[in-house]
C-alpha cells in the first residue's frame, strides 16, 4: 500500500516550535523499507504520526496538506479504520500496553479486531516462533527488561497483519543479536510485500535492507539516499548531518575509548566495592546474583550484556531502589543516582530548569544553566520536560543525574533516542563529571557510544559478572562481544 504526504504542514497546539512540518511532500511506495532519519526535534515522529493517524485524530493542532493510504485520506478515515492498514510501534514500548502478562498483549490486538479464536491463535504461535518469544511467553511484563518489552511490542503489532508497519526507534532498548533478530524480520514484511517505515538514529542494522532513507531537518525532506550512497559518502559526511554510522564494524578505526584505561582488576583501594548484591523478583526467577562488584573511582565504567540479563535490575540495586530495606540499602540509594531507561518516570516539574535544580543542594541557578548548555538544552530551560522530545527529554533527566552531587551516577541506556551530536554531547558532558571525582556506572547497548566515552567493560550473563577488562587494545573484542552475544 502507498503512502503518500502532499503538501503537508503541521504545528502541534502546544508545540515549543512555530511549525514541526512544513510543506512536506514524500511518497513511499508499496514493498518499501524507507528510514526517517535527522537529529532529535526535526519532526521524524511527527512524520510517523501524520502516517498512522495519530495526527490529526489524536494530537491537536493546525494541519495543511493531504496524507493518502493508498487512495484514501487519513482525514477521512477513523484511528479504527486506520489501524486496520497500519500497525505502530512506539518509541517507549510501555505506552501500547493494556495487559499485564505477555500472552494476553500478544492476543490483544487480534481480538480488537474481531478476528475468529482459531486465526487468532495461529497468528499468535506464528509471532512466537518469528521473533523467537519462547523464553518470554507467561511472564509479566513489568517484570521484564526495556529490551524484552520492545520485542513484545513489535510481535503484538505484527500479529494484527497490517499492510504498513510504522517503527519508531525500534532498536532503541534493543541489544545487538535482538537488533539482528529485528533486522530478519523487517526484511520478511519487505519480502512479503508490506510497507515499512522506520524513525531510526542507529541506521546500521538496516543498510541492506532499506530502499532509502529520508533525511528530515526542521520538519521537510531535506536529503534522499540509498543506504549505499549515504555509506560511499563516508562517516565524515554522516556525522556532519548528526547521524549514526553506517557499519559497526568500522568503530574501532573512527572512535576512541574516552580515558586510558590502563587500571588493572583487582585489590586496589580506590575502588568502590559493592558486596553480596543479590535480588529476585519471586523465588522462581533469580536475577541478580553478584558477590563483588568493583568500580574505579572517577572512571566511566560500561555494562554490556544481552536483554535480560539483570543489567537494569544492577543499577535498580545498586540505588537501593530494590531488595529488603536495609541500612546498607539506606546507604546505596543516598549514595547513587541512577537515570532511568525510562526517563518519563523521574521528571516532575513544570521546567527543564527546575528539574535539573530539584535534586541540587544548594540550589545554583548558573551552574543549572551551565549543565544545560552542556547538553544542547540551555533554549529550552522555561518549557515544561514532557513537552519535548524523547530524546530532549532523556537530556533532561541525565542533567539531572549531573546535578544530583552523588559520588556514583547510574545511566540505564542514556543514548536511547540520541542523533550522533546529541550522543556525544552526552559523551562530553559524562567525560566531564567522571574528571570531577565521580564513578559513572553505563548500562548500553550503543558500542559506538562507549567508544567514544568509557575507559572499562562489565560484561553481564544470566545475573552473573561473566568478564571485566579495560577498554583500551580491547575495542575489537567489544565490538565482536557485542555483535555476537
Amino acid at each position: 500500500m502507498n503512502i503518500s504526504l502532499k503538501n503537508v504542514s503541521f504545528s502541534y497546539t502546544d508545540s515549543l516550535d512555530d511549525a514541526v512540518i512544513s510543506d512536506l511532500n514524500l511518497e513511499i511506495y508499496s514493498g518499501e523499507c524507507v528510514i526517517l532519519a535527522g537529529e532529535s526535534g526535526c519532526g521524524k515522529t511527527t512524520i510517523s504520526k501524520l502516517i498512522n493517524g495519530l495526527i490529526p485524530h489524536y494530537h491537536s493542532g493546525t494541519m495543511g496538506g493531504d496524507v493518502l493510504l493508498g487512495e484514501k485520506n487519513t482525514a477521512d478515515m477513523t484511528l479504527a479504520d486506520i489501524s486496520r492498514y497500519v500497525g505502530s510501534v512506539f518509541q517507549n514500548p510501555r505506552s501500547q500496553f493494556f495487559n499485564i502478562d505477555t500472552d494476553s498483549e500478544l492476543v490483544f490486538g487480534c481480538e480488537n479486531l474481531g478476528k475468529p479464536r482459531e486465526e487468532i491463535l495461529q497468528r499468535v504461535d506464528g509471532v512466537i516462533r518469528e521473533f523467537r518469544l519462547e523464553h518470554l511467553m507467561g511472564r509479566n511484563i513489568f517484570h521484564m527488561s526495556g529490551g524484552e518489552k520492545q520485542k513484545i511490542a513489535c510481535a503484538s503489532v505484527a500479529a494484527t497483519g497490517p499492510e504498513i508497519f510504522v517503527l519508531d526507534e525500534p532498536s532503541a532498548n534493543l541489544d545487538l543479536k535482538s537488533v539482528a533478530d529485528l533486522t530478519e524480520i523487517v526484511a520478511r514484511w519487505k519480502k512479503a510485500g508490506k510497507t515499512v517505515v522506520v524513525v531510526e538514529h542507529r541506521i546500521h542494522y538496516l543498510r541492506e535492507i532499506a530502499d532509502r532513507i529520508c533525511y528530515v531537518k526542521d520538519g521537510h525532506i531535506a536529503h534522499e539516499w540509498t543506504p549505499a550512497e549515504l555509506e560511499a559518502k563516508g562517516p565524515e559526511y554522516a556525522a556532519s548531518l548528526g547521524l549514526r554510522c553506517m557499519n559497526l564494524k568500522q568503530l574501532g578505526e573512527n572512535c576512541h575509548p574516552g580515558a586510558e584505561g590502563d587500571r588493572v582488576y583487582g585489590s586496589n583501594q580506590d575502588d568502590i566495592k559493592f558486596n553480596n548484591l543479590h535480588f529476585a523478583y519471586n523465588r522462581k526467577f533469580p536475577v541478580l546474583d553478584i558477590p563483588v562488584l568493583s568500580l574505579h573511582r572517577n572512571q566511566i565504567t560500561a555494562v554490556i550484556g544481552h536483554n535480560g540479563a539483570g543489567k537494569s535490575t544492577l543499577a535498580q540495586v545498586m540505588c537501593g531502589l530494590c531488595g529488603t530495606w536495609s541500612q546498607k540499602r539506606k546507604a546505596r540509594k543516598y549514595g547513587a543516582y541512577l537515570i532511568m531507561q525510562d526517563v518519563n518516570h523521574q521528571l516532575f516539574t513544570e521546567s527543564v530548569l527546575e528539574e535539573v535544580l530539584l535534586g541540587m543542594r544548594p540550589q545554583n541557578e548558573k551552574a543549572a544553566l551551565e549543565i544545560l548548555a552542556g547538553l544542547n538544552l540551555e533554549q529550552y530551560a522555561y518549557e515544561h520536560p514532557m513537552a519535548l522530545s524523547g530524546g530532549q527529554k532523556q537530556r533532561v533527566a541525565i542533567g539531572s543525574g549531573v546535578s544530583s552531587g552523588r559520588d556514583i551516577v547510574v545511566f540505564d541506556e542514556p543514548t536511547s533516542g540520541l542523533d550522533y551530536r546529541q550522543m556525544l554531547a552526552v559523551s562530553a558532558t559524562l567525560q566531564k563529571l567522571a574528571a570531577s571525582g565521580k564513578t559513572l556506572l553505563v548500562i548500553t547497548h550503543d558500542p559506538e557510544f562507549i567508544l567514544n566515552c568509557c575507559s572499562n567493560i562489565i560484561r553481564m550473563e544470566h545475573g552473573k559478572i561473566a568478564e571485566q577488562y579495560p577498554l583500551q587494545g580491547n575495542q575489537g573484542k567489544l565490538i565482536e562481544t557485542m555483535l555476537n552475544a
